[in-house]
C-alpha cells in the first residue's frame, strides 16, 4: 500500500469519524431515556438548546424554541397513553411565544401528571412552558425568568412607558403603533399564564404571578431562583433525579478550541478520594 493509498484512508476514517461518534451519543441518549422512562413508569421528553455550530465553517448558532420543537414535542405527547405521565427535561432561554404556548396548552391537557425538570435554567418561553406543569423540579441553583414579551428586540412594558412618559404629540406614529401591539402582546401572554395556572392555585395568586410575570415588573433576562419561585406561589421541588445530569451531559456544548470552564470530571470529597456507598465499595 503506497503513500497515496494511505492518504485517502485517512481522509475517509476521517470523515467516517464523526458520524460514528455523533451515532454513538444519540444510542447513548436513548439508552439514557429509556432507562429514566423505566424507574419512573413515565414518556421522557428533553427540549435542550445548546449553542451548535454551522456545518464546516464554524459559525455559532444559538437554538431556541420554534415550530420545529412544538410539532417533534405534540407529537410525542400524542403518542403518550392519557395514563402515562409527562416528565419533560427543560433546558433553553425561550424562543417563539407560539411554539412555547402549544407545547404548554398540550402538557396543561395532559391527564396524567407531567413534571418539568429543569437542571440548570428555561427563560421566558421556557417558563412558560414549566407554568403547565404539575410540578416543578429545579436544581436548586436553576433559574427560570419573566414571560414579558418583547416587541423586536424591546419589551413590550418599556414601550408603553414611553406613551406614559411623553406628551402624545411628541411621540411619533411607529412608536403608537408599536405601543398597541404591546399592549395587546402583554394581555394575551397574561391571559395564556392565567388560563396555564387555573386550578392549581387560588384565583388571586394566579392573578398575582400573572402580573408579576408577564407585565414587565423584572427584565427579561432576570433570573427567578427557586426561593423566588416558591414565593411567588410555584410547586417547586429540588429533588432532581441523577439521570437527569447524566442525560445533559450527553447534550454537550459544541466544542471550542479552548473550553472556557475546565475541571476533572469526577466526584469530590474534603479527602481527595471517591465518595463511598454505604456498603463500602467505593465510586469510580
Amino acid at each position: 500500500m503506497d503513500l497515496w493509498w494511505l492518504f485517502w484512508l485517512f481522509l475517509i476514517i476521517s470523515s467516517l469519524q464523526p458520524v460514528l461518534r455523533q451515532n454513538m451519543l444519540e444510542s447513548a441518549r436513548l439508552k439514557a431515556l429509556r432507562a429514566l422512562e423505566r424507574k419512573r413508569k413515565s414518556r421522557v421528553i428533553t427540549l435542550i438548546h445548546r449553542q451548535e455550530t454551522m456545518g464546516f465553517l464554524g459559525f455559532p448558532l444559538v437554538r431556541y424554541i420554534d415550530i420545529d420543537d412544538s410539532e417533534a414535542v405534540l407529537r410525542a405527547i400524542k403518542m403518550t397513553d392519557d395514563d402515562v405521565p409527562i416528565d419533560l427535561i427543560l433546558h433553553t432561554p425561550g424562543g417563539l411565544v407560539v411554539a412555547a404556548e402549544q407545547i404548554a396548552y398540550a402538557l396543561k391537557k395532559h391527564p396524567a401528571k407531567v413534571t418539568v425538570f429543569v437542571p440548570h435554567y428555561a427563560m421566558s418561553g421556557g417558563t412558560l412552558i414549566a407554568l403547565a406543569a404539575d410540578e416543578v423540579v429545579m436544581d436548586e441553583n436553576a433559574v427560570l425568568g419573566p414571560v414579558d414579551p418583547q416587541i423586536g428586540q424591546q419589551p413590550a412594558a418599556s414601550i408603553l412607558k414611553v406613551l406614559e412618559r411623553k406628551p402624545i404629540a411628541e411621540v411619533d406614529d411607529e412608536t403608537i403603533i408599536l405601543a398597541d401591539v404591546a399592549e395587546k402582546a402583554i394581555r394575551q401572554v397574561k391571559r395564556v399564564v392565567k388560563t396555564l395556572l387555573e386550578g392549581r392555585l387560588p384565583g388571586d395568586k394566579v392573578e398575582e404571578i400573572a402580573t408579576r410575570l408577564a407585565t414587565g415588573e423584572f427584565t427579561h433576562d432576570y433570573p427567578i431562583t427557586v426561593d423566588e419561585a416558591r414565593e411567588l406561589g410555584l410547586t417547586v421541588s429540588t429533588e432532581m433525579p441523577a439521570e437527569v445530569y447524566e442525560i445533559m451531559a450527553l447534550y454537550p456544548q459544541t466544542a471550542q478550541r479552548r473550553p472556557s470552564v475546565e475541571y476533572i470530571p469526577s466526584p469530590r470529597t474534603k479527602e481527595g478520594e471517591p465518595p463511598r456507598f454505604r456498603n463500602g465499595s467505593s465510586r469510580t
